[in-house]
């Protein structure tokens, strides 16, 4: 059992042995399998089914299960360089916001684990530091700055949740957008011709589509906007 106050970030790691069974090799294994069937399938008898090795082998670099899922977390945080800061705010979160949207989106399970509970792996917090900085040129107020990243955040994961949902929708049902759109294509006219949804309808004929990425920026456009107004307005430590 580990010592109290003690994490698997300050704890030494243990030197490979048969197989050059390592941290990396293990955490490498469980990001793939989790990428490919979700975070459901994540457990310790399976990656150690995926290694070729028995369940114990693991537990000799791992604690468990959660301990897995944290370097899991830091290992994809780390796959790309933090954003270099300019000092332009807006343009510096705007820029932390599409490189956490990336990450989701490479790796669909990343985003409920962000959502439950705080990663604190030297990659994470890296990420986290760039992102209190880009919201630091915005304010001196380092809550102020801690709650602008946590909006920002924030909207990244739900936006990109959603855009999830979509793909995997498609992939569940095999069905295209495209082939969906034809599928309801009657009843989306007839309720147009009904007359009784007049804007409803307004959006149909006369609404421009937008891609996922433009819908995102679109969005973190007025999150940012939000943001400037609140700050301006504000006194100098945020409040509810």
């Amino acid at each position: 059992m580990a010592e109290e106050g003690t994490v698997v970030w300050n704890r030494e790691r243990r030197a490979p042995r048969r197989q050059s069974l390592d941290v990396d090799r293990i955490v490498a294994a469980s990001v793939a399998l989790a990428d490919a069937e979700g975070l459901d399938a994540l457990s310790m008898r399976r990656v150690a089914a995926d290694l070729g090795t028995g369940t114990t082998s693991l537990y000799r670099h791992v604690a468990g299960r959660d301990e897995l899922v944290d370097l899991m977390t830091d290992a994809v945080q780390g796959e790309a360089p933090p954003v270099a800061l300019t000092g332009d705010w807006r343009s510096d979160l705007r820029a932390v916001a599409h490189r956490q949207r990336a990450a989701l989106l490479c790796h669909p399970w990343l985003g409920p684990v962000m959502a439950t509970r705080p990663a604190l792996g030297p990659n994470s917090l890296r990420q986290m530091d760039t992102a209190l900085g880009a919201a630091g040129a915005l304010t001196d107020d380092i809550t102020l700055a801690s709650d602008v990243m946590a909006v920002v955040v924030d909207y990244v994961v739900g936006a990109v949740s959603r855009e999830l949902a979509e793909l995997q929708a498609r992939r569940r049902t095999g069905i295209t957008e495209q082939e969906w759109r034809a599928s309801v294509g009657p009843y989306i006219r007839q309720v147009v011709a009904s007359g009784e949804y007049p804007r409803f309808a307004r959006r149909v004929v006369e609404a421009a589509d937008h891609t996922a990425e433009e819908l995102f920026a679109f969005g973190l456009s007025c999150v940012l906007d939000g943001i400037a107004a609140r700050v301006a307005s504000s006194p100098p430590t945020a409040g509810p």
